[in-house]
């Protein structure tokens, strides 16, 4: 219904806001424990989970156990593959030899800054910009991208072969640092 009624919790509103048409004295959010409906099971001995099955604790176990046994099928199902395990077994993995952060031809210009690349536009004594990648975190770069026909002259420990060849098109350069 529509009707305004006073709530004992929200005060004067409208039944359709927050009641149901069977139940008037309902809170939204929060409840007294003397409204919860456990009250009102508590001489019932069941509290509404039924005499069979009973409401134990952790019935099927905790968090994910059972999971080759009583739940295998679910786990089956769900997350093929959970078991097991995949491939090579690597001792004392060094990180440092295959660290190697790469950086695509189309960020180059990013680095040097707009401003200097104006700036460098402007110059007819054919000086171009030095971009060190290696200041900027990076070891390789690579050729994905478009580079603006501006040269550019790149130091890097490693190039790929198309990244050298945008480089050498805009009229640039590659120096291969050690």
């Amino acid at each position: 219904g529509s009707q305004t009624i006073t709530c004992k919790y929200l005060g004067p509103a409208s039944c359709s806001d927050h009641h149901t048409s069977s139940d008037t004295a309902f809170a939204p959010f929060w409840q007294p424990a003397r409204l919860k409906k456990h009250r009102k099971e508590r001489g019932g001995m069941h509290c509404g989970n039924g005499r069979i099955g009973k409401a134990r604790k952790h019935a099927s176990g905790r968090g994910n156990a059972g999971g080759q046994h009583m739940h295998r099928i679910a786990f089956d199902k769900y997350h093929p593959g959970y078991f097991g395990k995949v491939g090579m077994r690597f001792f004392h993995f060094k990180k440092n030899p295959t660290h190697m952060p790469t950086v695509n031809v189309d960020k180059l210009w990013n680095m040097v800054g707009f401003e200097q690349r104006k700036e460098y536009l402007k110059k007819t004594d054919g000086t171009v910009p030095l971009l060190d990648v290696s200041q900027h975190g990076f070891f390789k770069v690579l050729g994905k991208g478009k580079l603006p026909k501006q040269p550019i002259a790149v130091k890097a420990k490693f190039f790929s072969k198309q990244a050298e060849e945008k480089i050498k098109n805009a009229g640039g350069a590659c120096i291969l640092t050690a």
